[in-house]
Protein backbone atom coordinates (compact mmCIF):
# COMPACT_ATOMS: atom_id res chain seq x y z
CA UNK A 1 0.00 0.00 0.00
CA UNK A 2 1.77 3.49 -1.00
CA UNK A 3 1.18 6.80 0.56
CA UNK A 4 0.76 10.16 -0.51
CA UNK A 5 3.42 12.65 -0.47
CA UNK A 6 2.61 16.44 -0.15
CA UNK A 7 3.09 18.65 -2.85
CA UNK A 8 5.28 22.44 -2.66
CA UNK A 9 2.97 25.21 -3.29
CA UNK A 10 2.44 25.86 -7.14
CA UNK A 11 4.41 29.36 -6.17
CA UNK A 12 7.42 26.80 -5.59
CA UNK A 13 6.61 24.51 -8.51
CA UNK A 14 5.45 27.10 -11.77
CA UNK A 15 9.16 28.73 -12.15
CA UNK A 16 10.53 24.55 -12.23
CA UNK A 17 7.38 23.37 -14.86
CA UNK A 18 7.64 26.76 -16.70
CA UNK A 19 11.51 26.38 -17.08
CA UNK A 20 11.09 23.20 -18.88
CA UNK A 21 8.70 23.50 -20.64
CA UNK A 22 10.77 27.18 -22.16
CA UNK A 23 13.81 23.97 -22.56
CA UNK A 24 11.44 21.89 -24.86
CA UNK A 25 9.41 24.85 -26.52
CA UNK A 26 12.35 27.01 -27.39
CA UNK A 27 11.07 29.96 -30.03
CA UNK A 28 8.18 27.92 -30.70
CA UNK A 29 6.54 24.22 -31.99
CA UNK A 30 7.87 24.42 -35.43
CA UNK A 31 5.41 21.48 -35.86
CA UNK A 32 1.65 22.38 -33.67
CA UNK A 33 2.15 26.40 -34.64
CA UNK A 34 2.58 25.56 -38.41
CA UNK A 35 0.07 22.71 -38.43
CA UNK A 36 -2.82 24.66 -36.25
CA UNK A 37 -2.13 28.47 -37.79
CA UNK A 38 -5.76 29.60 -37.68
CA UNK A 39 -8.61 28.62 -35.68
CA UNK A 40 -8.44 27.18 -31.85
CA UNK A 41 -8.87 23.71 -32.39
CA UNK A 42 -10.08 21.55 -29.03
CA UNK A 43 -9.20 18.05 -28.83
CA UNK A 44 -9.65 14.92 -26.47
CA UNK A 45 -6.22 12.82 -25.55
CA UNK A 46 -6.14 9.76 -23.13
CA UNK A 47 -2.37 8.52 -21.52
CA UNK A 48 -2.31 5.10 -21.50
CA UNK A 49 0.02 3.05 -19.14
CA UNK A 50 2.66 0.77 -21.08
CA UNK A 51 4.02 -1.18 -17.99
CA UNK A 52 2.21 -2.06 -14.39
CA UNK A 53 3.42 0.25 -11.98
CA UNK A 54 2.11 2.79 -9.28
CA UNK A 55 1.09 6.26 -10.62
CA UNK A 56 2.83 9.34 -9.57
CA UNK A 57 2.90 13.07 -10.51
CA UNK A 58 -0.34 13.27 -12.19
CA UNK A 59 -1.09 16.89 -10.39
CA UNK A 60 2.03 18.18 -12.10
CA UNK A 61 1.00 16.90 -15.38
CA UNK A 62 -2.19 18.99 -15.03
CA UNK A 63 -0.62 21.95 -14.15
CA UNK A 64 1.72 21.31 -17.10
CA UNK A 65 -1.05 21.55 -19.50
CA UNK A 66 -2.85 24.49 -17.52
CA UNK A 67 0.14 26.62 -17.54
CA UNK A 68 0.25 26.54 -21.56
CA UNK A 69 -3.74 26.77 -21.69
CA UNK A 70 -5.49 27.14 -18.54
CA UNK A 71 -8.73 26.04 -19.68
CA UNK A 72 -7.56 22.82 -20.59
CA UNK A 73 -9.15 19.88 -18.04
CA UNK A 74 -6.88 17.31 -16.91
CA UNK A 75 -8.75 14.25 -15.10
CA UNK A 76 -7.10 11.58 -12.99
CA UNK A 77 -8.77 8.24 -13.88
CA UNK A 78 -5.85 5.90 -12.19
CA UNK A 79 -5.65 7.47 -8.51
CA UNK A 80 -2.52 9.21 -7.42
CA UNK A 81 -0.20 6.79 -5.23
CA UNK A 82 -2.28 3.32 -6.62
CA UNK A 83 -1.26 0.37 -8.88
CA UNK A 84 -2.48 0.73 -12.51
CA UNK A 85 -2.37 -2.04 -14.91
CA UNK A 86 -0.72 -2.30 -18.66
CA UNK A 87 -2.80 -1.09 -20.79
CA UNK A 88 -4.86 0.90 -17.96
CA UNK A 89 -6.32 4.55 -19.14
CA UNK A 90 -4.40 6.69 -17.04
CA UNK A 91 -6.03 10.36 -17.71
CA UNK A 92 -8.04 11.94 -19.65
CA UNK A 93 -7.56 15.07 -21.05
CA UNK A 94 -9.60 17.89 -23.34
CA UNK A 95 -8.66 21.63 -24.18
CA UNK A 96 -6.77 23.55 -26.67
CA UNK A 97 -5.35 20.94 -29.34
CA UNK A 98 -1.52 23.23 -28.79
CA UNK A 99 -1.67 22.79 -25.56
CA UNK A 100 -2.11 19.25 -25.03
CA UNK A 101 0.46 18.93 -27.73
CA UNK A 102 3.23 20.96 -26.21
CA UNK A 103 2.72 19.81 -23.27
CA UNK A 104 3.24 16.53 -24.14
CA UNK A 105 6.42 15.47 -23.67
CA UNK A 106 7.04 17.41 -20.31
CA UNK A 107 4.31 16.30 -19.01
CA UNK A 108 4.68 12.64 -19.86
CA UNK A 109 8.58 12.84 -18.94
CA UNK A 110 7.66 13.80 -15.15
CA UNK A 111 4.80 11.53 -14.48
CA UNK A 112 6.33 8.55 -16.00
CA UNK A 113 9.96 9.62 -14.07
CA UNK A 114 8.04 9.84 -10.59
CA UNK A 115 5.86 6.61 -11.20
CA UNK A 116 8.85 4.80 -11.82
CA UNK A 117 10.55 5.83 -8.22
CA UNK A 118 6.99 5.47 -6.20
CA UNK A 119 6.85 1.72 -8.24
CA UNK A 120 10.66 1.03 -7.15
CA UNK A 121 10.09 2.66 -3.77
CA UNK A 122 7.08 0.69 -2.73
CA UNK A 123 8.35 -2.78 -3.78
CA UNK A 124 11.30 -1.73 -0.84
CA UNK A 125 8.82 -0.94 1.42
CA UNK A 126 6.60 -4.07 0.93
CA UNK A 127 9.91 -5.63 2.18
CA UNK A 128 10.00 -4.84 5.29
CA UNK A 129 6.07 -3.72 5.74
CA UNK A 130 5.35 -6.10 8.84
CA UNK A 131 8.13 -4.06 10.67
CA UNK A 132 9.05 -1.19 12.79
CA UNK A 133 11.82 0.00 10.32
CA UNK A 134 10.93 2.64 8.60
CA UNK A 135 12.42 3.61 4.78
CA UNK A 136 13.77 6.83 3.76
CA UNK A 137 15.27 8.46 1.15
CA UNK A 138 18.25 10.65 0.41
CA UNK A 139 19.99 13.16 -1.45
CA UNK A 140 20.80 11.61 -4.40
CA UNK A 141 18.40 13.09 -6.27
CA UNK A 142 18.84 14.44 -10.15
CA UNK A 143 19.80 18.13 -9.82
CA UNK A 144 16.99 20.52 -10.34
CA UNK A 145 14.08 17.33 -9.76
CA UNK A 146 14.98 17.02 -5.99
CA UNK A 147 11.31 18.16 -4.96
CA UNK A 148 9.52 15.83 -7.16
CA UNK A 149 11.62 12.83 -6.72
CA UNK A 150 11.15 13.12 -2.84
CA UNK A 151 7.73 13.81 -3.43
CA UNK A 152 7.38 10.17 -5.63
CA UNK A 153 9.10 8.26 -2.99
CA UNK A 154 6.46 9.58 -0.17
CA UNK A 155 3.76 8.48 -2.70
CA UNK A 156 5.32 4.71 -2.87
CA UNK A 157 5.28 4.49 0.76
CA UNK A 158 8.56 5.98 2.01
CA UNK A 159 9.72 9.04 4.39
CA UNK A 160 11.63 12.17 3.02
CA UNK A 161 15.00 12.28 5.19
CA UNK A 162 16.08 15.83 5.20
CA UNK A 163 15.59 18.25 1.82
CA UNK A 164 18.77 19.51 1.61
CA UNK A 165 21.64 20.99 4.06
CA UNK A 166 20.07 23.36 6.14
CA UNK A 167 17.10 20.75 7.23
CA UNK A 168 19.16 18.93 9.70
CA UNK A 169 23.17 18.72 10.59
CA UNK A 170 24.47 15.23 9.60
CA UNK A 171 28.40 15.08 10.60
CA UNK A 172 29.61 12.24 8.10
CA UNK A 173 33.22 10.91 7.86
CA UNK A 174 34.33 13.43 5.55
CA UNK A 175 33.07 15.81 8.20
CA UNK A 176 34.77 13.85 11.20
CA UNK A 177 38.17 13.71 9.90
CA UNK A 178 37.88 17.50 8.78
CA UNK A 179 37.19 18.25 12.40
CA UNK A 180 39.54 16.16 13.73
CA UNK A 181 37.00 13.44 15.65
CA UNK A 182 33.28 12.96 16.96
CA UNK A 183 33.99 15.03 20.05
CA UNK A 184 35.15 18.23 18.33
CA UNK A 185 32.58 17.82 15.18
CA UNK A 186 30.00 17.86 17.58
CA UNK A 187 30.83 20.25 20.20
CA UNK A 188 32.15 23.06 17.49
CA UNK A 189 28.61 22.09 15.66
CA UNK A 190 26.03 22.36 18.81
CA UNK A 191 27.65 25.39 19.86
CA UNK A 192 26.23 27.66 16.64
CA UNK A 193 23.29 25.91 15.27
CA UNK A 194 19.58 26.94 15.55
CA UNK A 195 17.21 25.47 17.61
CA UNK A 196 16.10 22.59 17.42
CA UNK A 197 17.51 21.47 14.74
CA UNK A 198 18.65 17.61 15.46
CA UNK A 199 22.18 16.55 14.78
CA UNK A 200 22.91 13.03 13.11
CA UNK A 201 26.53 11.20 13.58
CA UNK A 202 27.47 8.94 10.82
CA UNK A 203 28.97 5.94 12.60
CA UNK A 204 31.52 2.59 11.01
CA UNK A 205 32.54 1.20 14.16
CA UNK A 206 31.44 0.21 18.13
CA UNK A 207 33.76 2.40 18.97
CA UNK A 208 32.80 5.55 16.66
CA UNK A 209 29.11 4.60 18.26
CA UNK A 210 30.14 4.28 21.66
CA UNK A 211 31.75 8.20 20.96
CA UNK A 212 28.15 9.56 19.55
CA UNK A 213 26.28 8.38 22.71
CA UNK A 214 28.74 10.31 24.96
CA UNK A 215 28.32 13.30 22.99
CA UNK A 216 24.49 12.65 23.41
CA UNK A 217 23.90 13.09 19.55
CA UNK A 218 19.50 12.95 18.30
CA UNK A 219 20.38 10.36 15.38
CA UNK A 220 23.24 7.97 15.25
CA UNK A 221 23.69 5.99 11.62
CA UNK A 222 25.07 2.85 11.43
CA UNK A 223 26.69 3.16 7.72
CA UNK A 224 28.03 -0.05 5.87
CA UNK A 225 28.45 -2.15 9.17
CA UNK A 226 27.88 -5.95 8.83
CA UNK A 227 24.46 -7.36 10.01
CA UNK A 228 26.29 -8.42 12.87
CA UNK A 229 28.03 -5.86 14.17
CA UNK A 230 24.89 -3.71 13.41
CA UNK A 231 22.64 -5.99 15.73
CA UNK A 232 24.95 -5.46 18.41
CA UNK A 233 25.53 -1.36 18.16
CA UNK A 234 21.48 -1.17 18.19
CA UNK A 235 21.47 -3.19 21.36
CA UNK A 236 24.05 -1.01 22.74
CA UNK A 237 22.27 2.25 22.03
CA UNK A 238 18.99 1.27 23.21
CA UNK A 239 20.55 0.14 26.44
CA UNK A 240 22.66 3.44 27.42
CA UNK A 241 20.14 5.57 25.35
CA UNK A 242 16.81 5.16 24.73
CA UNK A 243 15.44 8.29 22.93
CA UNK A 244 18.16 8.43 20.29
CA UNK A 245 16.73 7.36 16.86
CA UNK A 246 18.85 4.73 14.73
CA UNK A 247 19.56 4.70 11.13
CA UNK A 248 21.23 2.17 8.88
CA UNK A 249 22.64 3.02 5.71
CA UNK A 250 25.13 1.59 3.03
CA UNK A 251 24.51 -0.77 -0.11
CA UNK A 252 20.91 -1.29 0.83
CA UNK A 253 19.57 -3.50 -1.49
CA UNK A 254 16.17 -5.56 -2.38
CA UNK A 255 17.87 -8.69 -0.86
CA UNK A 256 19.04 -6.99 2.05
CA UNK A 257 17.20 -4.59 3.32
CA UNK A 258 14.81 -7.67 5.46
CA UNK A 259 18.04 -8.33 7.37
CA UNK A 260 18.93 -5.05 7.93
CA UNK A 261 15.49 -4.01 9.75
CA UNK A 262 15.37 -7.16 11.42
CA UNK A 263 18.59 -5.40 13.72
CA UNK A 264 16.06 -3.30 14.92
CA UNK A 265 16.71 -0.03 13.72
CA UNK A 266 14.42 3.05 13.49
CA UNK A 267 15.05 3.91 9.86
CA UNK A 268 16.94 2.50 6.30
CA UNK A 269 18.08 4.94 3.93
CA UNK A 270 18.94 4.16 0.66
CA UNK A 271 19.26 6.15 -2.35
CA UNK A 272 18.40 3.15 -4.66
CA UNK A 273 14.64 3.74 -5.29
CA UNK A 274 15.84 6.76 -7.06
CA UNK A 275 18.78 6.23 -8.55
CA UNK A 276 17.83 2.52 -9.77
CA UNK A 277 14.61 3.09 -10.66
CA UNK A 278 13.36 2.84 -14.34
CA UNK A 279 10.33 5.14 -16.03
CA UNK A 280 6.36 3.64 -15.84
CA UNK A 281 6.29 3.59 -19.78
CA UNK A 282 3.32 5.63 -20.69
CA UNK A 283 1.71 7.42 -24.02
CA UNK A 284 -0.44 9.59 -24.85
CA UNK A 285 -3.31 9.09 -27.94
CA UNK A 286 -5.55 12.22 -29.24
CA UNK A 287 -9.00 10.81 -29.42
CA UNK A 288 -10.92 13.24 -31.02
CA UNK A 289 -10.54 16.94 -32.76
CA UNK A 290 -12.82 19.74 -33.45
CA UNK A 291 -12.75 23.39 -34.82
CA UNK A 292 -13.94 25.77 -31.98
CA UNK A 293 -16.26 28.22 -33.82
Amino acid sequence: MSSFGVLPPWLVLDPLLRGWLLEDIGRGDRTTNTLLVEDVTLGSAKWIAKAPGITAGLPIAARVFQILNEKVRFTAVAAEGKWCESGQVVAEIHGSLDALLMGERVALNLVMRLSGIATLTNIYVEKIADLPAQLVDTRKTTPGLRLLEKYATAVGGAINHRMGLDDAVMIKDNHIAAAGGIEKAVTRIRSQIPYPLTIEVETESLEQVKEALKHNVDIIMLDNMPVDIMREAVQLIRERNSRVKIEASGNVTLETIRSVAETGVDYISSSAPITQSKWLDMSMRIALYTLDK
